[in-house]
């Protein structure tokens, strides 16, 4: 049996603590999204230290665990115009949904939000939705 489903558990129980972690810490919501976009618009400039630490955390550490891995092993396609399209289309759809997976998803839903559930029911239908399109319509992926 695949033992791939051992990194998810521990990559959500590590999502999962650091959300929880923000909260208590910073009485506000852990979501990615508003961090960046707080950053990008200014409108996050009393906090500007903070989302900075965050983002460079998100990025650092990926690289500092690359010894754990003997090798990695992704499904992501080479068209470099679809990674781009998907790119945008996340930004776009964390804009209209204001938040994203962290915000709405791992602790909307934890909280019991309303607004956290339908969200993330959305974005997931709208997830499935885009990959059969990509994949089965328009052969890309």
């Amino acid at each position: 049996m695949p033992q791939d489903w051992i990194w998810g558990l521990i990559g959500g129980l590590m999502i999962g603590g650091a959300a929880g972690f923000y909260l208590l810490m910073n009485g506000r919501i852990l979501g990615a999204s508003g961090i960046l976009g707080g950053l990008v618009d200014a409108s996050g400039r009393d906090s500007m230290v903070e989302r900075l630490a965050f983002l460079f955390g998100a990025m650092a550490v990926p690289p500092l665990l690359v010894p754990l891995y003997d090798r990695v092993e992704t499904h992501i396609t080479g068209n470099p115009l679809v990674i781009i399209a998907a790119g945008l289309l996340v930004g776009v759809g964390t804009r209209l949904a204001n938040g994203c997976t962290s915000g709405h998803g791992v602790c909307g839903m934890s909280r019991l939000a309303p607004r956290g559930i339908l969200s993330t029911l959305l974005y997931l239908l709208g997830g499935a939705v885009t990959v059969w399109l990509f994949r089965h319509v328009l052969g890309v992926i």
